[in-house]
């Protein structure tokens, strides 16, 4: 048997968190096994689901990295085989029309909940000949009686009392198939053989087998995904970082740490916390996945990012933080090499966002100074060191300046002033940085260049002078 998954998300919103995660075991679970993994967009809710809807579920699949095999497959062009699968259904007697009222239903259901009973539909129109000219929709013909057991790969075994199911709608008043006959047609035809779908489809399961086994196919072995909770334990919102996948994009995530991180919800290999797309597959399993919810943590998003940060090539890391410099209304081709400015500061970043923020000096000058880094370190002491280093570098040529001479010019007028190497060092990083914190002075020298360099060397004695003795 081959092994085939299937993501299948409804374009009714943007591909969250909760997807992605549901995505990536799907995709590590077929590829594992040697298996194909199906992407198939679940548009039957005609009234919610939009075009912009399934782009971004598509960009989002295709910024992870998660590449499938088969696909994307779109319900609504299938709507003539759910159509062959309901009539297979009414002609063989498993299937029949229903035109009970909403007001009824309604009724139905209020009365069940008044005598504390689980709210389903009664079977009222089973054995009615309902005109199939007159609106009514077509239900299900559920079994009345045995059990439904889904041997759940996360869960175990859990048993569903056919009782307790109603004939739930296949296809609605307007002709449109629902969602349970869809996917049942869907996994049975693209021969699906592991569903793995978040726990909110728990309900669902036994009323699909059942539609599986009334048409004469084995049902596939299922998967159900504990939710993602808040880090207050709470139903995961825009608060706690559940927005669309393409918003990590933009917000400056790298797409291998936030797979890194979503496989760990729930999931994990002993201790370790980093992990390869390779690794993963080798190690993954879903029957290690927790049977409980995770919570989501940005703060250890965070620490991810940083670490792919620093160990992805300078050259790729370059390329994705070009436009967030962009965002900054910086041109990055007017200054250093970007892949220069990222080994210099990768360290200092958790997105690269920030990198791009804390970067912008190598591109612009700045208009005013960090309050405190200035108050501590552009004081009247600092003129005379940023003096002579300013005429020291007014007098190098373009072709020396290198680290190695930049290091000793400024070892050179600490040791012309008797001064720790930190009394002359810091000022400068001030006076050409805007703040206190940079990499090494020589390299932020390097990356800033000479003429800017002289020009925010007047820029900070100025801000000296006009400190006066303050």
């Amino acid at each position: 048997m081959t092994v085939r998954t299937r993501f299948a998300p409804s374009p009714t919103g943007y591909l969250h968190v909760g997807g992605a995660r549901t995505a990536l075991f799907c995709y590590l679970y077929a590829r594992k096994h040697g298996g194909q993994f199906v992407l198939r967009i679940e548009d039957t809710d005609l009234e919610r689901s939009t075009a912009e809807s399934v782009n971004a579920i598509l960009e989002g699949m295709t910024w992870l990295g998660l590449d499938y095999d088969e696909g994307p497959f779109y319900q609504t062009h299938h709507f003539a085989r759910y159509n062959q699968v309901i009539d297979e259904l009414l002609d063989n007697g498993l299937a029949y029309r229903c035109n009970c009222s909403k007001e009824r239903l309604e009724k139905l259901r209020v009365d069940q909940m008044a005598r504390k009973q689980k709210p389903r539909y009664d079977g009222c129109c089973r054995h009615k000949q309902i005109d199939p000219n007159e609106p009514h929709v077509i239900r299900f013909k559920n079994p009345t009686d045995g059990v439904v057991i889904v041997d759940d790969l996360i869960r175990g075994r859990m048993p569903f009392a056919n009782d307790e199911l109603d004939d739930l709608i296949i296809r609605r008043t307007d002709g449109s198939p629902t969602y349970n006959l869809s996917v049942v047609v869907d996994d049975a035809d693209m021969r699906i053989t592991h569903v793995i779908r978040g726990d909110d489809h728990i309900n669902n399961t036994p009323r699909q087998i059942n539609i599986l086994r009334a048409l004469g196919f084995e049902p596939p072995q299922y998967a159900h995904v504990p939710m993602i909770l808040g880090d207050d334990g709470s139903r995961l919102s825009k608060r706690h970082g559940a927005v669309s996948v393409v918003s990590y994009r933009d917000m400056g995530y790298l797409p291998e740490a936030l797979l890194n991180y979503l496989v760990r919800l729930g999931w994990s290999h002993g201790d370790q916390e980093i992990f390869s797309l390779d690794e993963l597959i080798e190690l993954f399993d879903i029957t290690d996945v927790n049977k409980a919810a995770s919570s989501f943590n940005l703060s250890k998003l965070d620490w991810l990012n940083q670490h792919y940060l620093q160990q992805a090539d300078p050259a790729r890391v370059a390329r994705l933080l070009s436009p967030h410099f962009g965002r900054l209304d910086i041109d990055p081709s007017t200054g250093p090499e970007l892949a220069s400015v990222v080994k210099a500061q990768a360290a200092r970043a958790k997105t690269l966002v920030e990198l791009a923020e804390i970067s912008a000096f190598c591109y612009r000058d700045f208009a005013e100074f960090d309050e405190s880094s200035a108050k501590k370190h552009l004081r009247l002491v600092a003129r005379e060191p940023l003096e002579r280093l300013r005429a020291a570098f007014d007098l190098m040529a373009f072709a020396d300046w290198t680290p190695e001479q930049l290091k000793h010019v400024v070892a050179s007028v600490a040791d012309e002033l008797q001064l720790n190497l930190g009394k002359v060092a810091q000022p400068l990083r001030v006076a050409i940085v805007g703040r206190a914190a940079s990499p090494g002075i020589e390299e932020t020298l390097m990356l800033v260049g000479k003429d800017a360099t002289v020009r925010r060397i007047d820029q900070a004695l100025a801000y000296i002078a006009a400190r006066g003795g303050e």
